[in-house]
């Protein structure tokens, strides 16, 4: 039976939803591998709207979470209430600033910040379950409030969200761009992807030794 991988979205464009670059190149590597996937969002409005082109907040404008994520899942996409993590063998959260502004309020809150109640449900479920979880970019700063304190996770070298991690009882681990680094203990492998990366490339070789190391993990 093939292995199967929920990866959690967050929006799409990496200034108000999950990051496009980083969803691709986690959705073509888990099929290069011959893993299936499922995507999920949370079924809720946006934070706020971002044009891309501008880099200002649209104003006026309303958009939803899942809507917009089924952008980059091609429309083939659940509401994140409907992820069991039994019927999955690891899960992935790519990053864009979605994780920050939807999926918690990292961005505003810092280390006082709140994550989203459905969210750490499943995912708590799926550390219970000794199950591989993968986090990329911003979505590293999640790991002490999804699952706990002591957790080693990266977002490459920023200071600040490092230091926002340590607050919150989290183990920074600055990294390159191009690699990884794994708790072996929780079972969780994070990498900086865009927190670094300059080009597409430096994001890919990162990112495609995550879900290595995570199909590696589901067969321990």
């Amino acid at each position: 039976m093939s292995k199967q991988v929920a990866v959690i979205l967050s929006g799409c464009g990496v200034q108000d939803g999950s990051e496009i670059y980083e969803t691709t190149l986690t959705l073509l590597r888990l099929d290069q591998l011959g893993i299936s996937y499922r995507c999920f969002a949370p079924d809720i409005p946006q934070h706020h709207v971002i044009d891309h082109h501008s880099g200002a907040v649209a104003p006026g404008e309303r958009r939803s979470v899942l809507v917009e994520a089924a952008r980059l899942a091609r429309g083939d996409i659940d509401s994140l209430e409907g992820l069991d993590a039994d019927d999955f063998d690891a899960v992935i959260l790519p990053g864009g600033f979605g994780a920050a502004k939807n999926l918690s309020n990292f961005a505003e809150a810092g280390s006082d910040m709140v994550v989203h109640d459905g969210l750490v449900e499943v995912v708590g479920d799926f550390h219970s379950a000794r199950k591989p979880i993968g986090l990329m970019c911003i979505s590293p700063a999640l790991a002490p409030k999804l699952l706990g304190p002591g957790i080693a996770v990266t977002v490459g070298h920023d200071p600040g969200v490092a230091g926002a991690i340590s607050a919150m009882g989290g183990l920074h681990r600055s990294c390159g761009v191009e690699d990884i680094v794994v708790d072996f203990e929780n079972r969780v492998v994070s990498t900086p992807a865009y927190m670094l990366a300059t080009r597409i490339s430096e994001a890919a070789t990162g990112i495609f030794k995550l879900v290595d190391r995570i199909d590696e993990m589901m067969d321990l």
